[in-house]
């Protein structure tokens, strides 16, 4: 008896989704999204705007961009994935249709439906395509885990009122509770 195929799919079924609908596609294989909460969006509007700020006050060249955007890690048709947080500093990977190729600097807020792809299959993703800094925050745990691919070092869990720095900068530090200190969360 022969085995059932299973499906592949490719950037053009992503594109094809109903209205709402957002997935990411990992290896030919579609993962829905779930809608992100009040403290997700807090989360990644507060790191994006104190990394965009960081950029300006320095003149620097990268740009930071939120989700929903797509970006094409491998530029192939088979994955593409949408970063709560990617830091580009090659504008060349820019264009309409998203980012081609692997952002410098990848944030991930984990929900609780993000949870085994944001620790797991996302970090092997990223490592693989060359993102040469992954940090995943988690909301519920309070704390950061953070890879710096680069320095082939093991990864680092940061407390939320402990400041976490940012490898591609070195004299960035964020502390996330800080952030959140405004808000009733």
């Amino acid at each position: 008896m022969p085995l059932l195929e299973e499906k592949t799919y490719t950037i053009e079924d992503i594109y094809h989704l109903s209205d709402g609908e957002r997935a990411e596609l990992i290896h030919g294989q579609l993962y829905m999204m779930a809608p992100p909460s009040y403290v997700h969006q807090t989360l990644s509007m507060e790191i994006a705007g104190t990394i965009r700020d960081y950029i300006r006050r320095n003149r620097g060249r990268c740009q930071v961009l939120s989700a929903p955007l797509a970006v094409n890690l491998n530029a192939d048709d088979k994955t593409y994935v949408e970063p709560d947080i990617s830091v580009i500093c090659d504008r060349n990977k820019i264009s309409d249709k998203g980012i081609q190729g692997a952002p410098d600097f990848i944030v991930e807020i984990v929900s609780p439906s993000s949870r085994k792809m944001d620790y797991s299959t996302k970090n092997a993703i990223y490592a693989d395509a060359g993102v040469r800094e992954y940090w995943i925050v988690d909301p519920l745990k309070k704390r950061t885990t953070v890879y710096y691919y680069e320095q082939d070092a093991a990864p680092m869990i940061v407390p939320f009122d402990q400041p976490v720095t940012v490898g591609i900068y070195g004299d960035l530090q964020i502390t996330i509770s800080r952030l959140l200190q405004d808000f009733d969360l």
